[in-house]
């Protein structure tokens, strides 16, 4: 049940307003003057604060009022106070609302006015808390799992992303081929790093193949090495990647990009871990970790015909999806001031130019821009026109909620949070940050059965 703390030198204001929230399943406890409504305060859980704003009978200031506030606000700073007065003075509230106050009310009060605002009040501090013990929840596993694993400076802070970033450290220790999918720029290299990081073989080399890069009939010659003269130019022996890669992991990016021929001879050292050089015969074994990475749709691929159902099966034993940047909206304010250089900042309007972006570019389109503006903007600060993004389009908004704001959730979270976990209120209130008279007056307004 919530609690409202109750601090005026009249006891008869707080027992009317007691026998009022008693009402409405609502605690009271009262206070007679500043100096006890601050003790309560620290000794038990309060949700709301009504205050008086004069103390002495031979007062109509509200200095004393201005004064507890003052105290409430710097002990309690996210503690919703409501002022209750029988002297309104308009400059004296306004200036209190700036503030923080969450209300000034006069006496005689409307009771039907002032539950109104107490329930908003409470059912809002009671979603911040929620949201703040989740906060609290996301660090701590996130500390956890950097203290047990090398995460090669992966800056992420939205869930989508942390459940890939957990998957990638579970499947470390494993010698089990990876294949990294997703767009373009969405770092996938990064998460190959931290795989490797975290294996058996994280003290031999990482070696990365961008497949896409090379003509295709050079690709085998990087992939296995070459003797000399087995093409135009050989003048030397080399060796390719899969030898560099010995005892390590070697990460083939653009993987969908292969040749059927390299496609053919990978598969065989992925089953045999032998290979002969392109114009040697001699064969060669290593040992070798492969992580791939494609942003092709490597199963449409087979279905033409342009890739091998069975080097696909081989290279796809775990598969780690990335999302595109758009998909997690609270990765973007990290990895931006991340991608700043020391000394710069970004202000409120140039954040939110960045959270109502596309990203068609992901990440890689995000570190350009920080570089540009770092680059090109005047001062500390970087504003929105300093990011030279496109204006963003009509009736876009930011993907995430203001600083101190609690996200609303509507119709379709609500109902899919209930079907998630079998209609149990309290367990659904719980995923979606509220209480559950929280919930039940959004079931209610929104007219969602109870079942």
């Amino acid at each position: 049940m919530p609690t409202v703390l109750v601090i005026d030198d009249n006891p008869s204001v707080a027992t009317a307003l007691e026998v009022l929230f008693s009402l409405h399943d609502i605690d009271t406890r009262a206070a007679t003057s500043p100096e006890a409504g601050l003790a309560a305060l620290e000794s038990g859980d309060i949700d709301l604060v009504v205050q008086d704003m004069n103390f002495r009978a031979d007062t109509t200031s509200g200095a004393e009022g201005m004064a507890l506030f003052g105290q409430i606000r710097a002990r309690h700073p996210d503690l919703p106070v409501i002022l209750l007065t029988a002297w309104t003075h308009l400059e004296s509230a306004v200036d209190l609302v700036r503030a923080g106050a969450a209300d000034y009310l006069a006496k005689p009060w409307d009771d039907r006015k002032l539950l109104l605002t107490v329930n908003n009040l409470l059912e809002l501090s009671q979603a911040r808390r929620e949201l703040e013990r989740h906060r609290q929840g996301e660090r701590r596993r996130r500390d956890a799992l950097a203290r047990e694993y090398d995460l090669c400076g992966l800056v992420y802070a939205d869930p989508a992303s942390e459940s890939v970033l957990v998957l990638a450290c579970q499947v470390a220790r494993s010698d089990l081929p990876v294949l990294i999918t997703g767009p373009n720029g969405t770092g996938k290299e990064k998460f190959a790093q931290i795989v490797h990081a975290n294996s058996a073989v994280r003290d031999g080399p990482f070696v990365a193949l961008n497949c896409g890069a090379l003509p295709a009939e050079l690709i085998e010659a990087e992939l296995f090495g070459a003797e000399a003269g087995a093409y135009t130019g050989a003048t030397r022996a080399r060796e390719g990647k899969f030898e560099a890669a010995d005892r390590g992991t070697l990460f083939l990016d653009e993987v969908g990009t292969l040749s059927p021929a390299g496609q053919v001879k990978l598969l065989r050292v992925l089953e045999t871990g032998r290979f002969e050089r392109l114009g040697g015969n001699r064969e060669r074994s290593v040992q070798v970790r492969i992580i791939s990475a494609t942003n092709a749709d490597l199963p449409a691929l087979i279905a033409d015909g342009r890739f091998r159902e069975d080097l696909y099966y081989r290279l796809n034993a775990i598969e780690l999806k990335l999302p595109a940047l758009a998909d997690r909206p609270r990765d973007i304010l990290p990895l931006a001031r991340h991608f700043l250089p020391p000394g710069k900042q970004l202000d409120g309007a140039a954040e939110r130019a960045l959270l109502t972006h596309a990203w068609p570019g992901n990440v890689r389109e995000l570190r350009n821009t920080l570089q540009r503006a770092a680059l090109l903007g005047r001062g500390e600060r970087i504003g929105a026109a300093d990011l030279g993004l496109p204006p963003a389009s009509t009736g876009a908004v930011a993907r995430l909620p203001a600083a101190g704001a609690v996200d609303e959730p509507d119709r379709e979270r609500i109902e899919a949070a209930l079907h998630r976990h079998g209609g149990v209120l309290a367990q659904a209130a719980s995923e979606l940050g509220l209480s559950r008279q929280a919930l039940y007056r959004r079931l209610d307004r929104l007219g969602i059965k109870r079942d």
